[in-house]
């Protein structure tokens, strides 16, 4: 009775998994410096190996204490309150490559003089129709948060496990489909442009911004399916879904960077 639990704070066992994930970091950092220096991929890989690793021992503890009830409300507040956090760490992340963006575009770099003889895009440029593909994909990544949406109120305000599963289902397809379409973009564009890398500040500017987006997207298709695999092995309650409330803030974090994206990069860059 001496130690048992009279508070709603749940008390984490000693765990190697933060070791294990600052070791894997620390050799995945070096091993993309020495693959700069055309050492070859392989101690990135083995340190991307370890964070992967680390990131699935980890999430899986998190779910098997949400599971076994150690996600009290006061726990679930902490939860939450963190990932909002990384969420608005990730808004500033994504603000830098606006900036650049931005920061290119109105005021462009030209032979004489940076802010007058400079034009945007740069001249031999051509540039992509945003009235085609891309708005194809902004629907598509719309209609996916909305699956997400409907999902998430089929749980909360109907407990409806049908409509959830169906709503995150759709929801990974059209992501997975999103992922596809610009995987073609990008197959397009550097097929018919003479373009490296940091050739030209429009299309680096483009790919980077675009490219980190795209990740995300990557990222979170993964997330909803982690979810999808839980709903249907019958977690989540109406009461208790701290997980998949999380994945859902993420991918409407990642639609509303698409929309800025598109109208900034593809609408600008007309």
């Amino acid at each position: 009775m001496a130690h048992a639990k009279n508070h709603d704070y749940h008390i984490l066992p000693p765990s190697i998994n933060p070791l294990l994930a600052a070791a894997g970091a620390f050799v995945m950092l070096f091993g993309a410096v020495k693959w700069m220096h055309d050492s070859g991929p392989w101690i990135f890989l083995a340190g991307l190996l370890v964070v992967l690793y680390t990131m699935f021992s980890w999430w899986s503890d998190v779910v098997d204490e949400g599971q076994s009830g150690d996600h009290t409300p006061v726990v679930r507040i902490g939860l939450k309150y963190g990932f909002i956090l990384f969420i608005m760490s990730e808004v500033m992340f994504f603000a830098a490559w606006f900036w650049n963006f931005f920061k290119h575009a109105m005021y462009p770099m030209g032979p004489e003089s940076p802010a007058v003889d400079g034009v945007w895009p740069p001249a031999g440029i051509e540039t992509f129709d945003p009235w085609h593909l891309p708005l194809i994909n902004t629907l598509i990544l719309l209609l996916s948060g909305c699956a997400v949406t409907w999902a998430h109120h089929a749980l909360v305000h109907e407990n409806n496990r049908k409509d959830l599963i169906a709503g995150l289902s759709i929801a990974i397809v059209l992501g997975m489909l999103f992922t596809a379409f610009q995987a073609y973009e990008y197959y397009e564009l550097l097929a018919h442009d003479d373009w490296t890398f940091g050739g030209d500040l429009f299309f680096s500017s483009f790919f980077m911004a675009t490219g980190f987006h795209g990740f995300h997207v990557v990222i979170g298709t993964i997330f909803l399916a982690v979810c999808l695999f839980r709903a249907m092995k019958g977690h989540f309650t109406q009461e208790q879904h701290v997980g998949f409330e999380a994945a859902a803030w993420y991918w409407h974090f990642v639609d509303v960077v698409w929309l800025f994206l598109f109208f900034a990069v593809y609408m600008w860059g007309i």
